[in-house]
């Protein structure tokens, strides 16, 4: 099984990225990545999941439900928080651009067919998460505990050049009730370039004695994806000049829908080392973009 699937290597039909349960071997989570040119449009059946659609670059308007969200998306992943809508499973989808752009669509197997919904991006929550060195942004858009889905969880991490993120080293692949959640998971890479000379970074993943025995090293740019079935994840590592954005999708078996996670017992210290630093002043690299008359 390859868990490291660089950019261009994951596509299928219209999407860049098509990650399905079946693809990756296991049981929820999925991830496609669709670019439109301007005037395009994509219909697609919602099937057994839900679907997060969030724009990484340009604005969409998306239809389902006989409903239609008017999403003002970003120039790119570093310059806003996007807004977003979700739309449930057994449902018509249309992701339709005016001016083109390239559109995530994080989702998960589910149960419960929930309402369609557009997430207002002045509403994501904006975490600064870790200090120092391990300094990074979280838009939490689709945590657990900030937007309501039957089994996806979604969130963006923006690490400044030269930072670590998913640092502890951390892993969900047990079901502990109270202590550690089992859940699949895909990053999904983007770089800031500089000068035309683009951006990459590492990302490790090692085993942690459960499931496959995941173990990665890999060298990720623009476009890259990682799977994670199990394992320690992390660090994910910005290298110097070149900021990191990832999105992570996530699912899992249990119907309590909940983000428990386990730090690796040699690193965890490092949490205690932050109640003395402050966190990178370059955070947040970006918040939600301001209201317009």
């Amino acid at each position: 099984m390859t868990y490291h699937l660089s950019a261009g290597t994951a596509g299928n039909g219209p999407y860049a990225v098509d990650v399905t349960p079946e693809s990756a071997g296991w049981g929820y989570s999925g991830l496609r990545v669709l670019p439109l040119a301007p005037g395009g449009s994509h219909t697609f059946d919602s099937g057994d999941s839900e679907w997060i659609v969030l724009p990484l670059s340009g604005a969409c308007a998306v239809t389902a439900d006989d409903a239609v969200f008017e999403l003002r998306g970003r120039a790119d992943v570093f310059s806003a928080v996007s807004d977003f809508a979700y739309v449930p499973r057994d449902a018509r989808v249309t992701v339709s651009s005016a001016a083109g752009g390239r559109f995530a669509l994080a989702g998960a197997r589910c149960a419960r067919r929930l309402p369609a919904r557009y997430g207002p991006a002045r509403d994501v929550p904006v975490e600064l998460r870790g200090a120092g060195a391990c300094s990074r942004q979280v838009n939490n858009f689709a945590a657990a505990d900030t937007f309501a889905c039957d089994r996806l969880i979604a969130v963006e991490v923006i690490t400044p050049g030269g930072n670590w993120s998913s640092f502890p080293p951390h892993k969900h692949d047990e079901h502990r009730p109270g202590e550690e959640a089992e859940l699949e998971e895909i990053y999904y890479f983007e770089f800031s370039g500089h000068e035309g000379i683009p951006g990459l970074g590492y990302q490790r993943v090692s085993p942690s004695g459960h499931g496959r025995g995941t173990d990665v090293l890999a060298e990720v740019r623009d476009g890259d994806v990682v799977l994670i079935p199990d394992g320690w994840h992390g660090p994910s590592m910005a290298v110097p000049g070149h900021h990191m954005y990832y999105l992570n999708v996530m699912a899992g078996p249990a119907a309590d829908r909940a983000w428990l996670i386990s730090d690796h017992p040699g690193h965890a210290w490092v949490r205690a080392t932050w109640a003395g630093q402050s966190a990178d002043p370059r955070l947040p690299l970006c918040t939600a973009p301001e209201a317009t008359a």
